[in-house]
């Protein structure tokens, strides 16, 4: 039930179109908030606001590696609505399944410069257009808290976000600005799929059932139920959280 928690504010998100960030896209304008949503697929990003509304969303085709297309989306995003409040780092891709020796060096240096020049990127965009009580997000993983064989280009890329994410909490505070990660588990999106299937070589509903072993709540997370804290992360209800690693992973970093 929409309480209105982000009644007046305006959001920002990156990989907006879909999974994650479309689910907290939704949340974030039922409770309230105009969004602006940055992406590849334009296709998606039109078809979200079209749901949203004009008057509610805003969206433009981002490569978040592309520090004069992030500058130019930002600066849309604030000349649309006149304000920023939240920022939600949620773009990513997944990388490849293999051993260090194996591991491709292009892949290596696409995932951490998707997850982390393009967090980076971001943040030194937004943070001049934010004032106190603003909220940063940024969607790491459960990845970032530990680590598994085969995902050296994808654990670095998410433990690397943390230690960025803690400098900027250092420096915002001041501002009354805070900055935090969350680190989901397996989510049940297409993202996740893919990533299942690569690192299992099954058909994806094996590989979900095998993932749901690893879990000790003993299933998938659903979108919404990653939006939702996000939300609480964006909303007054979390004032005074700043530099936290939020696990949202159904036990698996315990």
């Amino acid at each position: 039930m929409a309480t209105g928690r982000l009644d007046g504010k305006v959001a920002l998100i990156t990989g907006g179109e879909s999974g994650i960030g479309l689910a907290t896209a939704r949340l974030f304008v039922a409770e309230g908030a105009q969004v602006h949503l940055l992406g590849l697929d334009d296709s998606a990003l039109r078809a979200a606001a079209a749901e949203f509304g004009a008057e509610r969303c805003s969206a433009a085709v981002t490569d978040v590696t592309d520090a004069a297309a992030v500058a130019a989306a930002v600066g849309a995003g604030h000349a649309r609505f006149g304000r920023l409040d939240v920022v939600f780092s949620n773009a990513g891709i997944s990388g490849e399944v293999a051993a260090v020796e194996d591991y491709p060096e292009e892949v290596f240096r696409r995932v951490l410069e998707v997850h982390v020049v393009g967090a980076f990127l971001l943040l030194k965009y937004t943070l001049p257009h934010l004032g106190p009580g603003a909220s940063v997000i940024v969607n790491s993983s459960v990845a970032g808290l530990t680590a598994d064989p085969g995902i050296s280009g994808y654990a670095a890329a998410k433990h690397a976000q943390v230690g960025l994410m803690r400098v900027a909490a250092r420096e915002c505070a001041a501002r009354g600005i805070r900055v935090n990660t969350i680190h989901p588990g397996p989510t049940d999106t297409p993202f996740m799929r893919r990533i299942e299937t690569a690192a299992t070589g099954q058909p994806s509903q094996h590989a979900a059932r095998a993932f749901d072993a690893m879990i000790p709540l003993g299933r998938h997370a659903a979108p919404e139920e990653i939006a939702r804290t996000v939300l609480h992360l964006a909303g007054d209800d979390a004032s005074f959280t700043t530099g936290a690693t939020v696990a949202v992973d159904g036990g698996m970093s315990v």
